[in-house]
């Protein structure tokens, strides 16, 4: 691994039964810069069986983690780590305790903001592919750009649900006045319902909706790509997506076919 820098676990959330939220805190160097959507690569050990002799040997493996901490803190970063079968790096990242240490490389990839953009975010997420959206998101928010955002998040069942309360005080907490043009900005579900365009409208808004609910779930059913399917107008409006490559080859189809330019349509494939 280049760049080898270390980290050492100072919390972890059992945010589902198979999700996990890795709090780290950077030890050398002590800071780290990044831009919101980047990954970094986790030093894993992953034992094998040598066949025919069946001799367990251990071998050292890289795997990617998209940062889902904001880039404004800079001290300690914080992972979404959900459980893949006996995945070596999920299968290392969920045994770790508080105090355990890690080397980790420096950040990587492309998955960003166009800052020079001013249109209308879209975010489409499924599973842990939350992760980098939501660095994206808060980032956004804490560094008070007026572009209007939506989150789609599709996951399976009530079980399977977590950032639900901080993504609703996000939307409760920041407004912009004045500049949204709603009929020409944003997909439907962005529109305020009956304000005019001076009124407070939220910057941020989401929708989660769950393909396997139970029948006492309340809210939307199906997959996220039934709520793109329902995007009106696209011609002012970016979209980022992350998860699996069915969804995001689905969702890229359906933009593409209501007139969005490629361009315009970041993403990156987590399975």
């Amino acid at each position: 691994m280049l760049n080898k820098r270390r980290a050492g676990v100072i919390a972890i959330l059992d945010l589902t039964y198979d999700v996990k939220e890795i709090h780290l805190k950077l030890i050398n160097p002590p800071t780290l810069d990044f831009i919101a959507g980047q990954y970094i690569t986790i030093e894993v050990t992953e034992m094998k069986k040598s066949p025919p002799t069946g001799v367990v040997t251990t071998h050292l493996n890289s795997r990617p983690y998209s940062i889902v901490s904001s880039p404004k803190e800079r001290s300690e970063i914080r992972l979404c780590v959900d459980r893949v079968g006996n995945g070596p790096g999920s299968s290392f990242l969920h045994a770790l305790k508080p105090g355990d240490r890690l080397d980790y490389s420096v950040p990587m990839n492309y998955f960003k903001i166009n800052e020079d953009d001013t249109t209308a975010l879209l975010f489409v997420a499924t599973g842990t592919g939350i992760a980098p959206l939501k660095s994206m998101i808060h980032d956004l928010l804490q560094t008070g750009s007026p572009r209007p955002m939506i989150l789609y998040w599709g996951l399976r069942r009530e079980e399977d649900l977590y950032y639900q309360e901080e993504f609703k005080v996000w939307s409760e907490e920041h407004f912009n006045v004045g500049a949204w043009k709603p009929s020409s900005q944003c997909p439907d579900t962005l529109r305020s319902n009956g304000q005019s365009p001076r009124e407070p409208h939220p910057r941020f808004q989401y929708v989660t909706i769950l393909s396997q609910p139970s029948p006492a779930w309340q809210g939307m059913r199906g997959r996220v790509t039934d709520l793109v399917q329902h995007i009106e107008k696209v011609d002012k409006l970016s979209a980022y997506l992350c998860g699996n490559g069915g969804m995001i080859r689905e969702v890229r189809e359906i933009l593409l076919s209501k007139g969005m330019e490629k361009k315009s349509i970041h993403f990156e494939k987590f399975y």
